[in-house]
Formats: C-alpha cells, sequence, structure tokens
C-alpha cells in the first residue's frame, strides 16, 4: 500500500551558473537554525572544496536538510556550469520537486534551459525562484515571462506551467511572493516548498529499494552511496542485493554496516530509515552510481537514466622533461594511474582509458573546465605530470560519415565588440543563429552554433577582444557534420635554445621576438617554449646568452637592460595557448609549455615526414 510521507520534503536547487544557488542554501540553513546564534559561519558553506571557494562555483553536488515546522528538508545544492551537468542530471532521481532559481537581470540563460529540461523530463513540479532582485539593475517582472517562455518551448505541462513564483534576495536573506513587496525573511519560500512539493510516496511494507544516485569517497570508510529510499525500511546489518537497470544479470549479496542520514551539514548515523529518506550508506565497495539495494527476495531494480557521454579527450603523461622529478611528490605512472582510476570512484562524467604505452592515459571529459579542475587537485596535491591540447571526440553515423561534438554558444557583448566577436568565430566554423538588443540596446546578444573543438583555446581570446566586459556561455548540442580544419592558433612559440637559466641579457634580446612567459633566474631546457612569438612561426632563441665581457667601454654599454615583465600563464590560459605539438608540463609549483619532441633536429624531421 503506497503511502505518501508527509513530514519530509526533497528538493533540488538548480540553476544557471552564479545566479545564486549556494547563497540561497545558506539562507536557508541559518533561517532553519541550523547554526548556532553568534556561530562564525563561512559564506557559501556549501562550497566545501579549494577550488569552488577559489573560482566562486559548485562543482559538486551536496545534501544538507533543514527542520522547518516539523518537516524535514532535504536540499540538494547542483552545479550551474555546462561541465559539471553530470552532477545535475543523476540527483534528480532522489528528489520530489526543484528550485529553479534565475537571475533577476540576467533572466533564463543556457544552463537554466539545460537544467529545467532535465526536470520537466523527469515530471518534476518546479519552483521559480527570481534571485538578486535587489540588483540596481533589476528586472523580476520581464525575467518571470522570460522564464514562463522558457516552459513553452520545453513542453511543459499545465501543472508546471503553474508553478508558484517567489521572489528572493539570498545574500540579504529576503523572499516575497509579490515582485514590488521586499519580504523580511525566507519564510515565503520555506512555506511554497512545504505546499507546492510533494511528499515522497512509497511502500513501507513492500521490499527494500535503495536508488544510488551520487557517490562519496572518504579514504577511511572507502565508497560511500548516497540515494532515497524509494520503497521498504532500510536498516544496519541487513542483507540487501545489487541491481542494475542497465546490467539485468548484475546481483551481488552484501550487508549494510553503516546507514546515515543528513542533519544541517553533518551526517547522522541511524540504525534505520524509511520511504523518502535520503540516506548514505558505507562499506559497500562495490557499490556505483545507477545502482539500486533490493531485498533479496524480490531484487527489482529502479530504472536510471544513463548518464551523457564525455566530449572531449586530453592525455595525461608522465612528466620526462629534463625538470621532471625536481617539484612532484608523485611522478610515476604507477601514482598518477592509481589517481585517475580514484577520480572514476566519484566523478561519474569521466572516462579513463589506458594507452598503448604504459605512461600515457587517455582521459574523457564534459568540457574544457571539467578536465581542468582534475588537473588543479592533481597538482595541489603533489603530483607531476604532462597534458596534452584537448581534442573533441568524434563519432561516425550508419553511412560512416564522420560526426562531431556541437555546442551552442550563448554571448552577451557591448556593441562595438560584436563585429570582432563575430568574426573571430566564423573562422573557428561558427555559425550564428540569432542576434538581438539587450540591456537597453547597449550589449548585443549572439548566438552561435559552433563546433566543440572551434571553442577549444577561445576563451582568452574572446576576454582580450572585448576587453573583458563579454560574457560566454556554452551548452551542449548533441553531435552534428563533420565541419572542416580549424586553425587554433596564428603565432607561433618561442622555444629555448639550450638548458640552463634564464638571463637578463639573453631576455632583452628575446622579447623583441614576442612575448615572453618567464622572467630571469628561472630554469628552462632546450625545446621549452618561453614565449609567445609575434609571428606565424617557431623561432629558436637563447636566453640563457650571457654579455661577452670585454676591457672596452662606452657610455651605453652599461645602461641598465629593461625587461618587459613576462606574461604568467594561468592553467586555463596555458591549456587554451598549447598546440598540437605541444605539452603542458604540471607541477605542484610550476606550468611550463614544452614542445613534445625536444630535439630540435628531430623535431624538424617530424614535421618534414607530415
Amino acid at each position: 500500500m503506497r503511502q505518501l510521507r508527509e513530514d519530509i520534503r526533497n528538493v533540488a536547487i538548480i540553476a544557471h551558473v552564479d545566479h545564486g544557488k549556494t547563497t540561497l542554501v545558506d539562507e536557508l540553513l541559518k533561517q532553519s537554525g541550523v547554526f548556532r546564534e553568534h556561530q562564525a559561519v563561512a559564506e557559501r558553506v556549501m562550497d566545501s572544496n579549494d577550488i569552488e571557494r577559489e573560482r566562486g562555483i559548485t562543482i559538486l553536488s551536496k545534501n544538507t536538510a533543514v527542520m522547518y515546522k516539523n518537516t524535514k528538508i532535504n536540499i540538494i545544492d547542483t552545479p550551474g556550469h555546462a561541465d559539471f551537468g553530470g552532477e545535475v542530471e543523476r540527483v534528480l532521481k532522489m528528489v520530489n520537486g526543484v528550485i529553479l532559481v534565475v537571475d533577476a537581470f540576467e533572466g533564463a540563460m543556457p544552463q537554466t534551459k539545460f537544467v529545467l529540461r532535465k526536470a520537466l523530463e523527469l515530471k518534476l513540479p518546479v519552483i521559480a525562484c527570481i534571485n538578486k532582485i535587489d540588483r540596481p539593475e533589476a528586472r523580476p517582472d520581464e525575467v518571470v515571462d522570460e522564464v514562463l517562455e522558457l516552459f513553452l518551448e520545453l513542453d511543459a505541462d499545465d501543472s508546471q506551467l503553474d508553478c508558484p513564483f517567489v521572489f528572493a534576495s539570498a545574500k540579504a536573506g529576503i523572499a516575497s511572493l509579490e515582485s514590488g513587496q521586499p519580504g523580511i525573511s525566507m519564510e515565503p519560500l520555506f512555506e511554497t516548498i512545504l505546499n507546492y512539493i510533494p511528499a515522497p510516496e512509497g511502500d513501507p511494507d513492500a521490499g527494500t529499494q535503495v536508488l544510488i544516485s551520487t557517490i562519496d569517497y572518504n579514504e577511511y570508510v572507502g565508497r560511500i552511496g548516497v540515494g532515497k529510499v524509494d520503497n521498504g525500511v532500510i536498516r544496519i546489518n541487513q542483507d540487501v542485493v545489487i541491481c542494475n537497470h542497465h546490467e539485468p544479470d548484475k546481483q551481488i549479496k552484501v550487508k549494510v554496516s553503516k546507514l546515515y542520514e543528513f542533519d544541517g551539514l553533518n551526517k547522522v548515523e541511524v540504525r534505520e530509515a524509511g520511504i523518502g529518506s535520503i540516506v548514505a550508506i558505507s562499506g559497500i565497495s562495490d557499490i556505483r552510481i545507477g545502482d539500486t539495494l533490493c531485498a533479496p527476495e524480490n531484487p527489482e531494480p529502479i530504472p536510471f537514466q544513463k548518464i551523457g557521454e564525455p566530449t572531449i579527450a586530453m592525455q595525461f603523461i608522465v612528466n620526462d622533461s629534463p625538470l621532471a622529478g625536481t617539484e612532484g611528490k608523485y611522478v610515476t605512472s604507477r601514482h598518477i594511474r592509481e589517481r585517475l582510476f580514484r577520480e572514476l570512484n566519484t566523478d561519474v562524467s569521466l572516462r579513463v582509458e589506458e594507452t598503448d604505452s604504459t605512461d600515457c592515459f587517455k582521459v574523457s571529459g564534459r568540457g574544457e573546465l571539467h578536465l581542468s579542475v582534475l588537473i588543479e587537485n592533481m597538482r595541489r596535491e603533489g603530483y607531476e605530470f604532462a597534458v596534452s591540447k584537448a581534442e573533441v571526440l568524434y563519432r561516425t553515423d550508419e553511412k560512416g560519415h564522420k560526426l562531431e561534438p556541437m555546442e551552442l554558444a550563448y554571448i552577451d557583448v557591448p556593441n562595438e565588440y560584436a563585429g570582432a566577436v563575430i568574426e573571430k568565430l566564423g573562422q573557428r566554423k561558427g555559425e550564428l543563429r540569432n542576434m538581438g538588443s539587450i540591456s537597453g540596446g547597449t550589449y548585443t546578444r549572439l548566438e552561435f552554433s559552433i563546433p566543440s573543438r572551434g571553442l577549444i583555446g577561445y576563451r582568452g581570446e574572446f576576454m582580450t577582444d572585448t576587453k573583458g566586459n563579454g560574457i560566454l556561455n556554452t551548452s551542449f548540442d548533441g553531435y552534428g557534420p563533420y565541419k572542416g580544419d580549424i586553425s587554433y592558433r596564428k603565432l607561433g612559440s618561442l622555444i629555448a635554445f639550450e638548458a640552463g637559466e634564464a638571463i637578463t641579457y639573453g631576455l632583452f634580446n628575446a622579447q623583441e621576438r614576442g612575448a615572453l612567459f618567464i622572467g630571469a633566474g628561472e630554469k628552462v631546457y632546450a625545446g621549452m617554449v618561453v614565449g609567445q612569438s609575434s609571428r606565424g612561426e617557431d623561432i629558436e632563441i637563447n636566453v640563457c646568452k650571457k654579455k661577452q665581457l670585454t676591457n672596452t667601454r662606452s657610455s651605453s654599454a652599461d645602461e641598465a637592460l629593461r625587461l618587459t615583465p613576462p606574461k604568467i600563464l594561468s592553467l586555463e590560459q596555458a591549456l587554451d595557448f598549447i598546440d598540437t605539438d605541444e605539452l603542458l608540463e604540471v607541477t605542484p609549483k610550476s606550468l611550463r609549455i614544452r614542445k613534445k619532441i625536444l630535439d630540435p633536429t628531430l623535431r624538424k624531421r617530424a614535421q618534414f615526414k607530415k
């Protein structure tokens, strides 16, 4: 007999990147009394990992729970970036409704569309929360119309179209049901959740069924499966069977050794949990996302959608440069292999494949940001390795035609830079689909269909072309016919001619040839890229060259040599810069660009063979 569990609500917060999801969760936690009075609480408390805090983005979806009027509200904070879409797709199976957060100025953006489509496909009710209503340029009423248009475009049914709208300022901690009234607390949002998000439903007397939607990992207890109890009750020391909808033959008998529920930001150990509860289960080493824990007498897996496939790949290679092993703690192929395969424990969108060489691994992900976050995490943990230029993953159709991943790029730029952006994306095989005016006619919104590889290495150029005023958002748009060759880089590299230490005199002569990436005193080796050439071809230069000492003196000889400050590349900029014949050497302290073939003679031979 199916019943409703009225004392629980399960809700996910979804939105485009930077529209205020995590700040909203902060306020819900504060106003539900999770923190003690006067307790010091970090801003964006849900963004627990260092990179999330530095970049101000959410990368991993996280669970929390608050109590409001004797009802437990389980909240899942999800990422907004398309690269972490795999996180969003799977957590929606745990919830009975979603809160769609939309910026009161920016309105509905591409990622809003992506995450909303997933929620509507699962027939989840939606609460639309128009956030940042206290922004000076906020336009809440127009944004409401945009959101409703988006619902119509995504074929929402009548009940979904009749969704409630809440107007909030997460930063100020206020919400109201009318756009003109500021509100005094988050109570209107809490009330809307209780009234509009349905209570979880299930049969408490049926056999146990728990669908695992997220995997956490802890070095002490191993894999921790997080999921919702759909039917029955799950208890400590209970014997269960692991099944999977996509693998009909899979049946593994296991025992539940530890069971937790969420309370605020903590996991609390419990003896048993009933329908609708979101639980964390540890002690099962074989548990994976999409698995269902069932009672042994009736092993019935719950259907689970397949996660979207990766679109780009990089090679992670053991570092073999002359400076290898001087800065990293973990440098061997065994270390790198273990770390990459450990990442698969928690990241469902990642693929790691071994290649013909034991020193090289092919790592595929959802986008450049997805892979750059993994690289950054690894270098912070003490790993040293090299990575190749990102390449897209091609497919072929039934007729043998080559297909490549396509993206929809939405670009907001000041009117005077629109021409430069259209020209650059045209060269990268982008097709302009739409063009309109926004922000009272001062900005232009462009919509392009462009191959994923056309965007590799473009973001840095885009920020330069728009003087930092442009906004570029992309969303995956399936596979389309191959568009032809694209030249990634117009300018060549400045390559060090010999090993040694960069000297001011050598750098002074070299800086006339282009922009340097290194300063005086830095170690270099033959084949290392030390700058960007001002011409189309690679130039070899000697940055270790010393001034010849003579006893002849002249009035100008002893003047101080002035060096232009070097251009220090961030990880993303370096990944964008490298060409197909180059590698990025990543160590805990340095990022160095180098040619794949360090020896100049062998490099020339390889070019002639092409």
